[in-house]
C-alpha cells in the first residue's frame, strides 16, 4: 500500500512538472505576441485579429532537424521500402546517424 501510494505521489508530482513547463512556452509564445503587437501600435479588433493568429501560429522551425523529426522521416522511409527485422534496424542506424 505504501509502494502505491508513493508511486501515485511521484506520478502526480511529474505530472505537475510537465503542465509547469507546458504552460511556461505557452507563456513565452503569449509574451512574444503581444511584443509585436505593442511594436506595431495595434488596438481593437486588429490586435485581437492578429492575437489570435500569432498565438495559433506554430512555432518557428528550429536550425536543422530535431531527432523527432529525424526518426518520423526514417520511419516513413523504411515503411515505403517495406523494410522488415535486421534490414529495416540497419536502415534505420543508418539514418538515424545521417546528418
Amino acid at each position: 500500500m505504501k509502494k502505491l501510494i508513493a508511486v501515485l505521489a511521484v506520478s502526480v508530482c511529474a505530472f505537475s512538472i510537465s503542465l509547469a513547463h507546458a504552460a511556461t512556452g505557452q507563456q513565452n509564445k503569449m509574451k512574444a505576441c503581444n511584443e509585436e503587437a505593442n511594436t506595431k501600435a495595434l488596438k481593437g479588433d486588429e490586435r485581437q485579429n492578429f492575437m489570435s493568429t500569432c498565438l495559433s501560429a506554430k512555432a518557428p522551425a528550429k536550425e536543422g532537424t530535431s531527432q523527432q523529426e529525424k526518426m518520423k522521416n526514417c520511419n516513413k522511409e523504411a515503411a515505403e521500402k517495406s523494410l522488415k527485422g535486421d534490414k529495416r534496424k540497419k536502415f534505420m542506424k543508418s539514418c538515424l546517424s545521417a546528418a
